[in-house]
């Protein structure tokens, strides 16, 4: 298939909570390859179905070097030690804001051909698991910020280029270090 446009922040579909897939068919591989040459782009560490107009349970991955898929997720563990770190969002582009997680993740779902799949990581694959999730959820990682953190995010998304436009074009993704990874 090929790599699909990003849905910005202000899309409803992104705070909308996912259909689970049911149907194990063409259209399923369709959407899997969509995920996965989206995700195949440079800052991309994970695309949610949403983030591509989609409201299907189903993310893909790309973390240092990891790439995969999965579909129906569900977070099976989190641990108990966190991480802090700068996140951010392709559906929120440009603007990263500290956000706690948990330090690892686990979680299950299935494949294309309705096969078990499970997905450990820990740091920025962790971080990526829970964020993708957090979007079949319907919830923006902009949800989970401080407050006056969150107040200050908002602000910035109303001031940004690329809010509310009629035609949205993907931004380049910002220069960040590889630390902060390029979460969607």
């Amino acid at each position: 298939m090929s790599k699909r446009p990003i849905v910005y922040f202000g899309d409803p579909v992104l705070v909308t909570a996912t259909a689970p897939i049911t149907t194990f068919d063409r259209h399923t591989d369709a959407l899997v390859r969509d995920l996965l040459d989206t995700v195949d782009a440079p800052g991309h560490a994970g695309v949610a179905a949403t983030q591509i107009g989609v409201g299907l349970r189903a993310f893909g991955y790309n973390v240092e070097g990891r790439i995969g898929y999965v579909l129906n997720p569900e977070i099976a563990e989190l641990s108990e030690e966190s991480q802090d770190g700068h996140e951010g969002c392709l559906s929120v582009p440009g603007l990263w804001y500290p956000t706690k997680r948990a330090m690892h993740a686990v979680v299950t779902g299935v494949d294309k051909r309705n096969d078990p799949v499970t997905v450990r990581g820990s740091g920025l694959m962790a971080r990526c698991l829970q964020h993708e999730t957090d979007h079949l959820d319907g919830m923006l990682y902009l949800d989970r910020l401080e407050r006056d953190t969150r107040r200050a995010a908002m602000r910035e998304v109303r001031q940004s280029a690329w809010f509310l436009r009629d035609t949205p074009t993907e931004p380049t993704p910002p220069k960040l270090p590889s630390a902060f990874g390029g979460l969607s």
